[in-house]
């Protein structure tokens, strides 16, 4: 079992930066892939990025450019480092932890992923 609590989320204005952290429990941290989804208010939940295991990356093309996921496998936390953020990025940040494999699209759907977290707000002004 595999417990994740996301925290960094809060109000700023358009073009600010804000750093979500998702700390996990857990001693097999290192072998997760770790992903950041997001859901606006009235919308389906949307993926953001995933850090495989292995330490490759990728994103949605809606944040790619402005947004970055890193992880810390000593600390059981994974980051996402938000820039240049538009009143659309605004919504409940997720973050998720699976070990399934496959296909792209498994992980982009969120089926690979096994847990998750309660999430975070983030809100962008214009």
């Amino acid at each position: 079992q595999v417990q994740l609590v996301e925290s960094g989320g809060g109000l700023v204005q358009a073009g600010d930066s804000l750093r979500l952290s998702c700390s996990a429990s857990g001693r097999t941290f290192s072998s997760y892939a770790m992903g950041w989804f997001r859901q606006a208010p009235g919308k389906e939940r949307e993926f953001v990025a995933i850090m495989w295991s292995g330490g490759s990356t990728y994103y949605a093309d809606s944040v790619k450019g402005r947004f970055t996921i890193s992880r810390d496998n000593a600390k059981n936390t994974v980051y996402l480092q938000m820039n240049s953020l538009k009143s659309e990025d605004t919504a409940v940040y997720f973050c998720a932890a699976g070990t399934g494999s496959g296909l792209l699209r498994r992980w982009v759907s969120g089926e690979n992923f096994d847990y998750w977290g309660q999430g975070t707000q983030v809100t962008v002004s214009s």
